[in-house]
């Protein structure tokens, strides 16, 4: 894992949700732990949209390909944990090159944890991963090698999960 964090103006995050941010494994199974149970997904979209500049970018797109427009299948939740409030609002992106054979069933989630399918065979996968402070809380952005398939997952800690779940 390639790692960088972003703390311009900001103080760096608490150790207890560094642990969060740089965990190498499945989140999600991280935050079941923390709240005793499954998580509750919510979904805000699921539905295409095309890439931005940015997006293009994070997933490795050079070149021609940066001034074409690309599809995507995109995923926004928030997550629940043994809260009221959601405890990481969550964007998944799928460039519709990735959803190829078996992966077409990353456009079928619904309510089912990402993590669920992306760790269930191996416990870490290849990434690249940015961390950064945004007006939502502290991010993580990661770029997945899934099967040699790029796809970019942003997790915003929310200010419950740091107020209740670190004990500030």
């Amino acid at each position: 894992m390639t790692s960088h964090l972003c703390c311009s103006n900001y103080s760096s995050p608490l150790p207890e949700l560094l642990v969060c941010l740089h965990t190498e494994g499945s989140l999600t199974a991280l935050l079941e732990v923390k709240a005793g149970q499954p998580l509750r997904v919510e979904r805000s979209f699921e539905g295409y949209r095309l890439l931005s500049l940015a997006q293009k970018k994070q997933l490795g797109m050079q070149g021609a390909a940066l001034s074409r427009p690309r599809l995507a299948w995109v995923r926004e939740v928030q997550l629940y944990g043994n809260d009221e409030l959601p405890w990481v609002q969550a964007q998944s992106l799928f460039p519709l090159s990735s959803l190829q054979g078996s992966a077409r069933r990353l456009q079928q989630l619904k309510s089912t944890p990402i993590g669920y399918v992306l760790f269930k065979r191996s416990r870490t996968l290849p990434n690249q991963r940015f961390i950064k402070h945004t007006v939502d809380g502290w991010q993580r952005q990661t770029l997945y090698n899934w099967y040699g398939r790029p796809l970019l997952i942003s997790e915003t800690f929310l200010p419950q999960f740091c107020e209740k779940q670190l004990d500030i």
